[in-house]
């Protein structure tokens, strides 16, 4: 299993920024951000926020770089309950009702947008 990081695309106070995750355990993620320097204040429940200009450092230190439906994916292949909008909204159901209960049935929640 691996220490995952998708894209800076999310727009925040101006910088552009990453997800960090693990699909094996919170402890290899510690680890992981420990041994990078990441401050304990960019842990958010389940994943590190990485800005933009940390990106290729982090890549380079072995976090495996994905886009964001790669990342879904792992994470649900080790287990993970990942709510996918493609996937858990079938045709004809109510959006908002449907994120609304997905959001309060889960225990930790990222959210994560992506063009494609």
């Amino acid at each position: 299993m691996a220490v995952l990081i998708d894209e800076p695309r999310w727009w925040f106070r101006g910088r552009r920024w990453a997800h960090l995750v693990s699909d094996t355990s919170l402890e290899e993620l510690h680890q992981f951000a420990a041994a990078a320097g990441f401050p304990e204040r960019g842990f958010h429940n389940d994943h590190y926020d990485v800005p933009e200009e940390w990106y290729a450092d982090v890549v380079a230190r072995g976090a495996q770089p994905v886009d964001s439906r790669t990342l879904v994916r792992r994470l649900q292949a080790a287990g993970h309950e990942v709510f996918f909008d493609r996937e858990d909204l079938p045709a004809g159901a109510s959006f908002d009702d449907r994120i609304r209960q997905a959001i309060d049935d889960c225990e930790l929640f990222i959210f994560l947008v992506s063009p494609a």
